[in-house]
């Protein structure tokens, strides 16, 4: 059991339209995207004029160009989730940030997060790609009695863009960027807490999503789908059955990976569309930020004896849930 005190989220001001990518001349028409992934809009950090003079061919210049650092879209976020904590800065007692494109390989990106806010407290970087803000949650909640500080701040802050070759007709269409924060504790109580975590993995495909330390996003694209559209499932099931009493207040939160995967586990376990909280439409696949940035955009909508179910997948491969319950 781990307790929420506030979320936050960020995306750069920068759309990606699907007529925008259609004019990237890469075989994608704003009809073939739509129907094929569900995505109108996303979201860059990166300049338009440089995705469409360079398709990000060197991923290596993208870093150079780009308008935010991961710390200054985590730091984004992370004030926000402060802001509705009613805590500062000082108050938090450790940073656990997580990201599928960190800035560095060293130091560990939530150093560079809590220097951006302040924060001058112990940091570690947790990372299970798009699966990571529920793998944060479980390894936190995992901690014996009195190891924690009083507030715990994640930060999961996905720059994604810069390692998309958007002359992949196959990808250009399916990312955006976005960054998220919460913060946690496991000893100050809230009417907002996680439960029923349950994680697990499959590293024998752990090749079926890359991303090189030097290079492009890659995937097996229809065995990742299989992958997800499966394992969200049997995850939203679970949780489904642990939790019959509160089904009449039971929302889902999926990892956004695009919205046809969304949709056809929604329609797999009887979720309802206004039950359904998604923005993949929006804001594309924003990695791990993707699920937690759903949360936060609907703070103001979250009363008790709501129950918020999240099944997360991620590269590895990776898998996790979790539920959100709003005490009356």
């Amino acid at each position: 059991m781990l307790y929420l005190h506030g979320l936050g989220h960020f995306h750069p001001e920068n759309v990606i339209t699907n007529r925008f990518l259609e004019e990237l001349d890469i075989g994608s028409s704003e009809g073939w995207i739509l129907e094929r992934v569900g995505i109108k809009t996303r979201r860059t950090a990166l300049p338009l004029d440089y995705i469409k003079t360079t398709k990000n061919k060197d991923p290596r210049a993208a870093r150079g160009v780009c308008l935010y650092t991961n710390a200054q879209t985590g730091g984004r976020a992370a004030r926000l989730a402060l802001e509705r904590a009613r805590l500062q800065p000082r108050d938090i007692g450790m940073v656990i940030s997580g990201s599928s494109a960190p800035d560095y390989v060293t130091p560990a990106e939530a150093a560079t997060v809590a220097a951006e806010i302040g924060a001058d407290v112990p940091c570690f970087d947790l990372n299970s790609a798009c699966s990571t803000f529920g793998m944060q949650l479980k390894f936190l909640s995992d901690m014996r009695p009195g190891i924690l500080p009083p507030y715990v701040l994640i930060v999961n802050p996905e720059n994604v863009t810069r390692v998309i070759d958007y002359s992949d007709r196959k990808s250009a269409p399916l990312f955006g960027d976005g960054a998220s924060a919460a913060v946690v504790s496991a000893s100050v109580p809230s009417k907002m807490v996680f439960e029923a975590f349950f994680c697990d993995s499959n590293p024998l495909s752990w090749d079926k999503v890359r991303v090189p330390r030097v290079g492009h996003f890659d995937q097996d694209g229809g065995a990742v789908q299989g992958f997800a559209i499966r394992k969200t499932t049997q995850l939203l099931r679970e949780l489904q059955e642990l939790y019959p009493a509160g089904y009449e207040r039971f929302k889902f939160v999926g990892h956004q990976a695009n919205f046809g995967m969304l949709k056809t586990v929604c329609e797999r376990c009887g979720i309802s569309e206004e039950d359904h909280w998604n923005n993949v439409i929006d804001y594309g696949n924003a990695g791990c930020s993707g699920a937690p940035c759903v949360l936060s955009q609907h703070w103001d909508d979250l009363r008790g004896g709501d129950y918020i179910a999240l099944a997360l997948v991620g590269a590895g491969l990776t898998w996790v849930r979790t539920m959100l319950k709003i005490v009356e």
